[in-house]
């Protein structure tokens, strides 16, 4: 079962696209404590999140990690702390069943996992009673609470690491991105599939339909006999449709060309390199005292009659080819996946081991669908989804979601790396929808990154709630030309803009007044939006001499939020350039209205 059809998405898997990257360009890394990478020149304010990385070479990186505090992390603490309130919150009715019974939750930036926290049960329930939908509770003390070391069923994460390994062939020559299936599986080509490549593949463009109950066929050879008869939903390229087909097809390659299973990769060629002790197919039972319960499967919401599952794939096709899979069927800890996160924000190495080149990450990281905007991919990696990643969400934010209520989100911009595993089909899928746990989690982290002012001590922050208005409203000042301020934003694409206005009836009707930024960008609207790099940009704008009075309206809609927005320095000129107003000074500070805004330190 993929995450895509627990959802019933509609045709993009989020409503806004985002920005378009070059093939071959370095990671950028922001300025933290601990990190090998030093700020980039030129850049302004380079403390600030999102400051392009330089001095290091590209792949240098061999940052390992360990436990520290947020301020080693280069985090704030109260956020952190936040994250875990409102993780805490959905063990509770969300908004009728709990998301999940429990969760793990990791956090951190740069080499230091700042929060690692187990919340609620790893084992809760005995079975799902379909009457009155109620869990059938165990004992108190049958029940098994939530370790930092429990294991979790990772459902279609796993397609993380079957991308990596496809990625790893492809670098060494035995795999070629554009090359056609066929040439590696001729019997792929029936049902019309005889132009679909390894990149469609990778970027779920082959026009595979989502899912198939590959479990039904007795045999593999009758499975395998359904995905080569199966016939495309839509023309190879033209479409972006999520399938666990094309990692499973991606499977069969990598064993075709090397001769090995793919839990023998798995273990040879990402696990064992980077010391991942706790990640595997098929843990053995020595494990399960410590893995997390995912469903009580029976029919009719399940493919199979399986009863309480824990430590066995959850996933029906899995399960059905011997819990080996290329979309489904690892399982895998907190702190194993921070190794592999931090591994790929490394530019592909950990430590003393090197388990891929910083360019073949950069695939990873770069967007190949930028014919489906909202549909952002790398290989393997999604990229830019609000709906998971939150505020964490930039062109270069990579990750992926599990069916089972687990994800991992990786931020190259900030070097900060989150991860929640959460149970949450236990005891039955049908308890939990959506993606809020995940979107709060992001929301929190990307809130304890600090965005350091351009000027002073403060600047202006809009903050991050949704569906709201804030104003941030200059006093009239007369004989005012010109408005320079700097301005960061970061919001949600196409959704939640920041606006520059004016007034000439004391407030009751406003016009937008068109800026630059960094004295070349026209944002002849009056506003800003999307991404902007996390860096401060300057602006600078005449004025019409009939309005009184200016005001930077920021409105966030009902679903997601990005970063924010900053304001910073504001002064107003007359028209010999001579300054009327500048918040720097006590007396002028004081004149603002902010509505919604605060004075942030970070």
């Amino acid at each position: 079962m993929t995450e895509e059809s627990r959802r019933g998405r509609g045709p993009s898997r989020r409503a806004f696209g985002g920005g378009v990257l070059a093939l071959g360009g370095a990671l950028m890394i922001g300025s933290i404590p601990g990190a090998a990478a030093a700020p980039g020149p030129g850049s302004r304010g380079a403390g600030t999140p999102g400051a392009a990385a330089g001095g290091a070479a590209p792949g240098a990186r061999r940052t390992t990690l360990r436990r520290g505090s947020a301020a080693r992390a280069g985090l704030l603490s109260e956020h952190l702390d936040r994250l875990v309130t409102d993780a805490e919150a959905f063990l509770g009715p969300s908004p009728t069943h709990p998301w999940y019974a429990g969760a793990v939750l990791l956090a951190g930036r740069g080499g230091t996992v700042a929060l690692h926290r187990p919340i609620g049960m790893a084992v809760r329930y005995a079975s799902y009673d379909e009457k009155t939908d109620t869990g059938v509770e165990l004992p108190p003390h049958e029940q098994v609470p939530m370790a930092e070391d429990t294991v979790f069923d990772l459902a279609s994460v796993s397609k993380l690491f079957t991308s990596i390994l496809a990625v790893q062939q492809i670098e060494r020559g035995a795999l070629e991105l554009e090359t056609r299936v066929t040439a590696y599986l001729p019997e792929f080509g029936g049902g019309g599939k005889q132009d679909v490549t390894i990149r469609q593949l990778l970027t779920h463009t082959s026009g595979f339909r989502a899912w198939i109950p590959l479990y039904k066929a007795p045999t593999r050879e009758g499975k395998l006999r359904l995905i080569w008869d199966e016939v495309p939903a839509n023309p190879p390229g033209s479409t972006y449709l999520y399938s666990d087909l094309n990692l499973i097809t991606l499977q069969l390659i990598l064993e075709k060309i090397t001769g090995l299973g793919l839990d023998v990769l798995l273990h040879d060629e990402i696990t064992a390199p980077l010391g991942m002790h706790r990640t595997r197919f098929n843990p053995p039972l020595s494990w399960r005292p410590g893995i997390a319960a995912t469903e009580d499967a029976r029919p009719p919401w399940s493919g199979l009659d399986r009863g309480m599952v824990r430590g066995e794939v959850h996933d029906e096709n899995a399960h059905s080819l011997g819990g080996v899979a290329g979309h489904a069927g690892i399982f895998s800890r907190a702190w194993d996946l921070a190794i592999l996160a931090r591994t790929l924000l490394n530019g592909g190495a950990y430590g003393r081991a090197r388990i891929l080149s910083p360019a073949s990450v950069e695939l990873m990281f770069t967007d190949f669908n930028t014919a489906f905007p909202g549909d952002e991919h790398g290989l393997g990696f999604e990229l830019y989804q609000h709906w998971y990643m939150g505020a964490m969400a930039t062109p270069r934010t990579a990750g992926h979601t599990g069916f089972t209520g687990t994800s991992l989100v990786l931020d190259p911009t900030t070097d900060a790396f989150l991860i929640v595993l959460g149970n949450s089909v236990h005891p039955v899928r049908s308890w939990r929808s959506g993606s809020a746990p995940r979107v709060a989690a992001a929301n929190h982290l990307a809130r304890a990154v600090p965005v350091r002012p351009d000027r002073g001590r403060t600047s202006w922050f809009s903050g991050m709630a949704s569906a709201t208005t804030a104003t941030l409203t200059l006093p009239h000042v007369s004989g005012a030309a010109r408005l320079e301020c700097a301005l960061w934003w970061d919001t949600e694409p196409g959704a939640d803009p920041v606006a520059l206005e004016a007034s000439a009836d004391g407030g009751t009707t406003w016009r937008p007044v068109p800026f630059t930024t960094d004295g070349h960008t026209e944002h002849p609207t009056g506003a800003a939006g999307g991404w902007s790099g996390r860096v401060w940009h300057t602006v600078s704008t005449p004025l019409s001499g009939t309005d009184a009075l200016l005001r930077w309206r920021y409105t966030t809609d009902q679903r997601y939020v990005g970063r924010g927005v900053y304001v910073d320095g504001l002064r107003l000129f007359d028209g010999a350039g001579r300054p009327l107003f500048d918040e720097a000074r006590p007396a002028d500070g004081a004149r603002i209205e902010a509505n919604g805004w605060s004075r942030s330190a970070d």
